[in-house]
């Protein structure tokens, strides 16, 4: 597996800093998927946790995963520490105790004991996530998937996909590789049912998507499985975007009525 001295360390230094209060660390997200690129993906992992972990303890964890975050992959490490009371049932918008990804780098390094004490909350990404880890996700350390997550019920999901794209006609111009193959999958979804890596989607949008689409598509994916930076056709993908989010409006309406 790429990266697997990283992987091993942190399950290592979860299981020291959180104890006998550590339910399991699982692996999601595009590596879990076996689409994973070193040039595009990030390694997308979560721990459960049994009660609160202290403030000591989360800047000792974040310190560490700082450190290791300079070993990973170009997107770095997305990290959520979650209790098991809010998995299952499954509780959203879920609270979360602590996250990390790259866009907090600076947060942290500038105010560390400001980061520890209020990166805490609600996110609503969490149901996705929950919904991969139950379909793909790999146990790194403690007690299986079945046991620690519940259902995501689809109507739950659905929200949670609509909060990542809702904004993609104006995102595709700066993420046009991203917001492509995640318009795809989304539509997958709410069409087939079907819960897809970007690569997936991506290949799912070429053979179920309008032929108009399909150079945007190709460009995407090409761009996914290689170091390339997608250079989009702008009229394009915005005509792309917003067919993709009249068809996902009106599955979702669909699901809530």
């Amino acid at each position: 597996m790429f990266y697997q001295k990283v992987i091993d360390e942190f399950t290592s230094i979860s299981k020291e800093i959180v104890g006998e209060n550590l339910t399991g660390i699982y692996l999601h997200g595009s590596m879990a998927m076996n689409c994973f690129n070193p040039e595009k993906s990030d390694i997308d992992l979560l721990i459960v946790i049994e009660n609160d972990i202290t403030d000591v303890q989360k800047m000792a964890f974040m310190n560490q995963v700082v450190m290791m975050n300079e070993q990973a992959p170009a997107k770095g490490l997305e990290i959520s520490i979650v209790k098991r009371k809010y998995c299952k049932p499954f509780v959203f918008p879920t609270p979360f105790e602590l996250h990390f990804s790259p866009m907090h780098l600076p947060w942290f390094r500038d105010n560390p004991e400001d980061y520890v004490k209020n990166m805490r909350g609600v996110d609503k990404d969490l149901a996705a996530h929950f919904t991969i880890i139950n379909r793909y996700g790999i146990v790194l350390y403690g007690e299986s998937i079945e046991n620690v997550f519940g259902e995501v019920m689809k109507k739950v999901y659905v929200e949670s996909i609509w909060f990542d794209i809702e904004n993609a006609r104006e995102d595709i111009t700066n993420q046009p590789m991203y917001i492509t193959l995640n318009l795809c999958r989304a539509v997958a979804f709410l069409k087939e049912g079907l819960c897809l890596s970007k690569q997936l989607g991506g290949e799912w949008g070429i053979a179920h998507l309008p032929e108009r689409y399909h150079p945007l598509i190709l460009q995407a994916l090409n761009c996914y499985k290689t170091k390339q930076t997608m250079q989009a056709d702008l009229e394009l993908a915005d005509q792309f975007a917003y067919e993709m989010l009249t068809t996902i409006r009106f599955e979702k309406e669909q699901i809530e009525s």
